[in-house]
């Protein structure tokens, strides 16, 4: 998996080794070129606030440390850039509507709504893969089946999709739900399912009730039983996928395959300014790079005249916008169009 820059690239026709100069030089110039204020100071959330942006910044993630907040961005750039395999849509575009929102569409799918909370684990990439595929069964089922896929079984379990708390590989997620299954598990202490998360939840903001974030965890030992008290064994429990693929980063085909399958889980760079985050249409505007991060797109729209993906975040409902954040859509911001992947549940 490799991440890019937010930066709008030129295209042009080039017949001749002077055209290739030239364009060298139109993207030169074109780039946007971004300051480096630091991470988690006011001073980044004053400069965002100050500039002619589409978003507002302010304080989350008070007292945490930089590398506390890198920690949190879990994906793995792939050594070999492995790619599931592309799925395609038929595409027409008077069918798909100006603005989208999964948690309407399938109003009776509950997990499409709710924002879990990966605590000081680098386990976004498992977080956000099971909240869709939990959506992606309710979806297909047509609200029939609800399950609530455990990121505890993933996160600790798939020893292919990388180092569990220490970040992973969000295509491996996908490929292990399809050949080993994963069983059901609500948030931390919920006793939900079979399999609950493990690590506890902590304050990802400022001025709420729960525990300070502190260092990121180790990885919970894997087990292959559930539960006290649930009385569904392991192995009848699990749930599998009957197919696992990549979604093209052409705009249209991504909204094709959210409106027909349910939520989708993207990975993208997040830099310092990104923590901050509070509303409006996110675009990168100052700091370096921090890491990469998985998130659920669940849908699309537009703000003002400036188009964006609605997307689901795994730091708990009092960050950002409830849980949520919307961030430029058709650039490929941040890298948020390139390395998307889902697939459908095995319904039986």
């Amino acid at each position: 998996m490799i991440y890019g820059y937010c930066e709008h690239h030129v295209t042009v026709t080039r017949s001749t080794m002077l055209a290739l100069v030239v364009l060298s030089v139109i993207v030169a110039v074109s780039a946007k070129e971004f300051p480096i204020h630091q991470p988690l100071t006011q001073e980044i959330i004053d400069y965002v606030n100050s500039v002619d942006t589409t978003w507002k910044a302010g304080w989350n993630f008070q007292g945490a440390t930089v590398s506390y907040v890198k920690g949190l961005c879990g994906v793995i750039r792939n050594p070999n850039n492995h790619k599931l395999p592309l799925k395609l849509h038929e595409l027409n575009a008077q069918d798909i509507p100006d603005m989208f929102d999964s948690r309407t569409k399938w109003a009776n799918c509950p997990t499409i709504k709710e924002v879990r909370d990966q605590g000081s684990c680098g386990s976004c990439w498992a977080v956000a893969a099971v909240e869709a595929m939990s959506d992606r069964i309710c979806v297909a089922s047509m609200g029939k089946t609800m399950a609530r896929i455990s990121s505890e079984d993933l996160n600790s379990c798939c020893r292919t999709c990388g180092n569990g708390c220490n970040g992973g590989f969000p295509e491996a997620a996908w490929e292990y739900w399809k050949r080993d299954g994963l069983v059901t598990g609500g948030p931390y202490d919920s006793h939900m399912g079979c399999q609950p998360y493990e690590i506890a939840p902590c304050e990802h903001h400022i001025n709420g009730s729960r525990p300070a974030c502190g260092k990121i965890e180790p990885t919970p030992r894997c087990k292959k039983s559930c539960e006290s008290g649930y009385n569904v064994t392991f192995a009848k429990d699990k749930h599998y996928a009957k197919t696992a693929y990549s979604v093209s980063s052409k705009v249209q085909q991504i909204q094709m395959e959210i409106m027909t399958n349910g939520p989708v889980e993207a990975a993208f760079t997040v830099y310092a300014d990104f923590p901050h985050y509070k509303s409006g249409v996110y675009q990168h505007e100052s700091g370096a790079e921090l890491g990469g991060h998985a998130v659920k797109i669940i849908g699309w729209g537009t703000e003002g005249s400036t188009p964006y993906w609605l997307i689901a975040n795994s730091w708990n409902s009092d960050w950002g916008d409830m849980g949520f954040f919307k961030i430029l859509r058709g650039q490929d911001e941040c890298g948020i169009e390139r390395d998307i992947v889902a697939g459908e549940p095995r319904l039986d």
